[in-house]
């Protein structure tokens, strides 16, 4: 197999990688906004749902009102924080799902590891640019011939 056929073997193999994720977006995009985080304090008092758009849905027992407002509003933001959590939690899971290995969310947590990849896709780009000018080159002085 000669250079170039394997370098059109790659590109063909980098299209149809780049298409399955486009489909693969789209899915999740449609994902994404169905999930809703929930959370509930131990106590039953304050339940939460937590999407997308925000809060979608505050539930306070009748006995929530006993508590004083500033008890009442900190535990109001700790399920918040709680469901928001869980939001997040199944972001991540759709998206490990959706990508596998390739998930960008890796990165929220990992820049080290994404400066790894850029560095790497960096190196890669220089290669091909170089063999690129290469190739031209020797068109160039085929032509001169």
């Amino acid at each position: 197999m000669s250079e170039q056929e394997f370098r059109a073997e790659d590109l063909d193999k980098v299209m149809r990688s780049t298409e399955r994720q486009f489909a693969r977006v789209g899915e999740l995009q449609q994902t994404l906004g169905e999930l809703v985080g929930r959370g509930e304090d131990e106590n039953g008092l304050v339940y939460v749902e937590y999407g997308s758009a925000g809060l979608r849905e505050l539930k306070l027992h009748p006995k929530a009102m006993r508590l004083s407002s500033a008890e009442l509003a900190d535990l109001i933001k700790l399920v918040m924080a709680e469901a928001a959590a869980d939001l997040q939690r199944k972001v991540s899971e759709a998206m490990d799902a959706a990508f596998g290995d390739q998930n960008p969310m890796k990165y929220v947590n990992d820049p080290e590891g994404m400066l790894a990849d850029v560095r790497s896709a960096e190196s890669a780009y220089n290669r091909v640019y170089e063999d690129a000018m290469g190739e031209l080159d020797k068109i160039r002085d085929r032509m001169e011939m």
